[in-house]
């Protein structure tokens, strides 16, 4: 179990003592890993990686070339498209399974948990569409039983096809090769990794109408670090959002430990919770903040040759479910963000990632009754929440970074580089040793709730607000109702008192944040024509989170023409079950 302790101790934390040292190999493929670039003899088709010795990353043409010749030599997978870029480039897709299995339909009904992988979503973080295009090859070829005998696998590795094309020098400053990779951001410069509930770019879109299709058991997005000289081949965090509650207790508690023991012992790599070193914050700061938070111009892997200073922990990154990682788990699923170290070799880095993907898949084939079986629970939870309103546990609207545990964390020393010919890729004037210092100290992996409510019996909201709220519930898969009758229920309104512009966040969408009140339940009469979204749906804690007007990543912003300081919230809540005579919509 976590043990969640609170913020003030991160200040409190006296000098650290160091622990013992350790000098590791961290340039070489541990000889147990599943991935080994050397024993490629006999396996077709090559990445693009794999044929230039991890001098270059695959280019759109390489994928879609990849994909083609697994067809052409036998295996059987559906192949198509999610979507398109902006730039016109269709977005492909592997499915893959024993036997075959092409719709979600099939497999619900043999019984078979769905994993969706994503790579590339920041183009320059090539290793996790290598490491995926490799792995795809590797099990439909596998004349043994593999994992593909139990589960229905869907591979999209490619997803900002658009930055992949854009190859530089300087995309990524602190990777370790290959030379040439792509851009963050999409040709439309939106970060995609901040616009899955705005969802304003095509890749965005796409990406949503093929999570609504098969609405998979897991989902997962992987990434490179781009920050702290860790002592871990790669790092990992589930949904970061506390309102996630009925998935996050079994991804701290019960999966992911198991994961990060079975990638040591059968692979040989080390892993933690994501996260990089950060300082004691300026004393204006506000707690909880996410990357970038309280770091300061000296470094702790340069520091630790000495001494600690107090304050220093490993954090996490932010909750809100503009991240891929963390939106899915408001939809009541598994979802996992996967980190390669950036500063490892980019062959090492495919191998950790394609041994953390493959023991995450072995784990869902072994135990997928029990999968199978959290995705229902998590729907009937939901429902019965919202069927019974005063059932509902506090959900959150708003949190800060907690400390989730005190341990020893592995960093790696790093000294000033004495020769020119030792420079690394990303180290700039510094190099690294290989020794390994074990620090105590606060790990800041998830967050607490500060602004909670509960989850009502439905939301209502006029044709005014229909016309800027059901395009994007839509896109979120979040089902929309139409009154065909008058109804009196029971509801009650916000009270908006202001509106506060937050700016943007890597996407066209400029944010807003409302302050206000709520005025205590009362009789309404809804006219017929007043659409309704009733929460107990599968994405209820979803429809919560957007449609709530203090939610800290809502929909708010597409409400704009219709809300105003003084005037009441466009949504209200319906906040005891009622019978209401409506009619589905599309």
């Amino acid at each position: 179990m976590r043990v969640f302790i609170g913020l003030s101790l991160l200040f409190a934390v006296s000098a650290a003592p160091l622990r013992a040292q350790q000098r590791v190999d961290r340039y070489s493929i541990p000889p147990q890993a599943r991935y080994q670039p050397t024993h490629l003899d006999g396996k077709h088709p090559l990445t693009r990686a794999e044929r230039t010795n991890f001098a270059e990353t695959s280019l759109y043409a390489d994928v879609v070339q990849f994909i083609d010749s697994l067809q052409v030599l036998g295996a059987r997978i559906e192949t198509g498209w999610i979507g398109r870029t902006t730039e016109g480039r269709e977005l492909p897709y592997v499915i893959a399974s024993r036997p075959l299995i092409t719709t979600p339909e099939e497999a619900r009904r043999q019984g078979r948990p769905i994993a969706y992988i994503q790579g590339n979503i920041h183009a320059g973080e090539v290793e996790g569409k290598e490491a995926m295009l490799a792995m795809l090859r590797d099990l439909v070829f596998d004349p043994e039983p593999n994992v593909l005998d139990s589960i229905v696998l869907i591979v999209q590795p490619l997803y900002n096809a658009d930055g992949n094309e854009r190859l530089g020098p300087n995309n990524r400053r602190s990777q370790n090769g290959p030379a040439l990779a792509g851009t963050r951001r999409t040709a439309a410069d939106i970060n995609l990794n901040r616009d899955y509930v705005g969802a304003d770019a095509p890749e965005t879109q796409a990406s949503l109408a093929m999570l609504n299709r098969w609405d998979p058991n897991l989902f997962m997005d992987l990434h490179t670090t781009d920050g702290s000289i860790h002592g871990y081949a790669l790092t990992y965090a589930p949904s970061l959002m506390p309102t996630a509650v009925t998935v996050a207790p079994y991804m701290f508690d019960t999966m992911m430990p198991e994961i990060r023991r079975r990638v040591l012992d059968r692979q040989g790599f080390y892993m933690s919770d994501y996260g990089d070193f950060r300082g004691p914050p300026p004393p204006d700061a506000e707690a909880g903040g996410g990357r970038g938070f309280g770091r300061g111009r000296a470094s702790l892997e340069t520091m630790i040759a000495d001494s600690i200073p107090s304050g220093w922990s490993f954090r996490t990154y932010d909750y809100l479910p503009c991240y891929g990682s963390n939106y899915y788990g408001l939809r009541g699923r598994l979802s996992i963000l996967s980190e390669a170290f950036s500063h490892d070799p980019f062959p090492r880095r495919v191998a950790s990632t394609y041994a953390f993907v493959s023991e995450i898949l072995s784990y869902l084939g072994e135990r997928s009754g029990e999968i199978i079986a959290l995705r229902q629970t998590a729907d009937s939870s939901v429902a019965a929440w919202a069927n019974d309103p005063g059932s509902s546990p506090p959900l959150a609207l708003q949190a800060r970074m907690d400390t989730t545990r005190i341990e020893d964390v592995r960093v790696e020393e790093v000294v000033p580089l004495t020769d020119s010919t030792q420079a690394e890729v990303g180290m700039g004037t510094r190099q690294r040793t290989g020794i390994i210092r074990l620090v105590r100290m606060p790990v800041m992996a998830s967050f607490a709730p500060t602004l909670t409510s509960t989850l009502p019996f439905a939301y209502a909201f006029d044709a005014a607000a229909a016309d800027s709220l059901r395009p994007i519930l839509a896109i979120h898969g979040i089902q929309v109702e139409e009154l065909t009758s008058p109804a009196t229920i029971t509801a009650q309104g916000f009270a908006i008192d202001s509106i506060i512009d937050g700016g943007q966040r890597e996407t066209p969408r400029n944010l807003k944040s409302l302050t206000g009140r709520w005025n205590a339940p009362a009789s309404r009469t809804l006219p017929a024509g007043t659409y309704i979204v009733r929460a107990g749906q599968p994405y209820g804690l979803l429809a919560f989170f957007l449609l709530e007007p203090e939610s800290a990543d809502g929909l708010t912003s597409y409400l704009s023409a219709v809300m105003a300081a003084g005037r009441e919230y466009p949504v209200i809540r319906i906040t005891a079950q009622e019978t209401l005579t409506t009619r589905p919509l599309r």
